[in-house]
């Protein structure tokens, strides 16, 4: 049998679960040692992660606690690890130590209200990138039936019917354990309640997907309805999109976008790489498709023609009550009032400062006081959907366009983006 992860050689991800391994024999340079008693996790911001296996020995014999980094492969029939000496690797486990065996298996599930859902009768963990990580509980029949030792039977009586579906429920959804897990003797209980996903706003339950890791922000959103699911794609940062969507299978994220209008569709394809945007495409059934493309197409243009040269300039040297009495008459000519950029004489731009600042300022004070240098800029090779990008993440309503040696160009006015973007809509 081939083994289902191996360490050294697969960098894939690998699936199975916890009632496949505990029990396996555990083998140092082909001579058995003992066998996979627990594995110890941690948790952290992201899944838990595996640290460490548990080695049960026989005759009376202390256990061992194995670095998950000495795992060379776990196979269907064993477990390879690579030590000098066992004596090194004695001990017992700590009571802080979180042990799936021990802890989380069996424990009931309960949600907020303290109504209990079932049983924990497995865990899931996938292998990706050297590690290990626990990524579900399970609680279907079909795990309750495995570990009665049924699993023949049941497979061949109910095989196809509603017994064996699947029930699992992301990591993502259950609390914290306790820091004294070695008296732990509770339930399992969730942070967030499975069934009231769809109650939650779309815009709010972006904010909630932005702020987890990706694999619980992905299991969470797996969990969501097709209708829902588009609405709250279409609310989350272009960051968290790509990373989501490079997740999911592409007919799923063709069936999302196809709920959107054509300049939502154009948003978040305009995110990914041209292929994979030209991929998902081709798998929609979206009525105007053709008016998606032209605003991905558009949305490749730089902004090299919509910067304007009509923005309010002085040395930064300048006093603040200077500005304000001509402010008036350069604002005329302005297409950009909302800021004040400081540019010396050879037009290179040191710093911005905004209308509601120059107002607050003391007379006496300089320009080159109350602006930020560390300005945010665009340059003229920038796209469409770049520069949307940075005026969605910032919340400026424009930007200057330097060029490499911070020569200001010129600015591009944010709602000049936005009637760009909703020329087609």
């Amino acid at each position: 049998m081939s083994a289902i992860f191996s360490q050294v050689q697969d960098r894939g991800e690998s699936v199975y679960f916890l009632s496949d391994v505990i029990g396996l024999k555990v083998l140092v340079h082909g001579r058995k040692i003992g066998k996979l008693n627990d594995l110890a996790i941690r948790e952290h911001e992201k899944l838990p992660e595996v640290t460490c296996l548990v080695v049960g020995r026989p005759f009376g014999r202390r256990p061992l606690l194995i670095p998950w980094e000495r795992v060379v492969e776990i196979s269907l029939h064993q477990v390879v690890i690579d030590i000098d000496a066992e004596e090194k690797y004695e001990g017992e486990p700590e009571e802080s130590q979180i042990l799936l065996r021990d802890h989380v298996l069996d424990k009931k599930v309960i949600d907020l209200e303290d109504n209990e859902i079932d049983v924990v009768y497995d865990i899931k963990l996938v292998a990706r990138g050297g590690k290990l990580y626990v990524t579900d509980v399970d609680f279907s029949n079909y795990a309750k039936f495995k570990r009665l030792g049924l699993k023949p039977i049941v497979k061949k009586l109910f095989s196809g019917s509603d017994l064996l579906k699947k029930e699992t429920l992301s990591w993502a959804y259950v609390q914290p354990l306790p820091e004294d897990i070695g008296r732990f003797r509770g339930a399992v209980k969730l942070k967030v309640m499975k069934d009231k996903l769809s109650e939650i706003h779309p815009v709010d339950l972006a904010d909630i997907l932005e702020e987890l890791a990706h694999e619980q922000s992905l299991a969470i959103f797996q969990e969501l309805e097709t209708e829902h699911a588009s609405d709250t794609l279409e609310e989350i940062e272009p960051r968290v999109q790509r990373i989501l969507i490079s997740s999911m299978d592409k007919e799923r994220v063709a069936d999302l976008i196809d709920e959107m209008t054509p300049a939502q569709a154009a948003d978040v394809l305009g995110v990914l790489p041209a292929n994979e945007a030209e991929e998902i495409l081709n798998l929609m059934e979206h009525e105007e498709t053709e008016k998606i493309e032209s605003l991905l197409e558009q949305q490749d243009d730089t902004i090299a023609n919509l910067t304007t040269k009509g923005f309010i300039r002085f040395v930064p040297d300048v006093p603040i009550e200077l500005v304000i009495a001509a402010y008036r008459k350069v604002a005329a000519e302005a297409d950009v009032l909302d800021y004040i950029y400081a540019v010396d004489h050879d037009g290179r731009l040191h710093g911005v400062a905004s209308l509601p600042e120059l107002l607050m300022a003391k007379p006496e004070t300089h320009l080159k006081e109350i602006m930020t240098m560390d300005v945010v800029s665009l340059s003229l090779t920038d796209s469409i959907a770049e520069a949307r990008e940075i005026f969605s993440r910032y919340g400026f309503r424009a930007l200057p366009v330097t060029d490499e040696d911070d020569m200001i160009l010129g600015v591009i006015p944010y709602r000049d983006i936005m009637s760009l973007e909703h020329r087609f809509a």
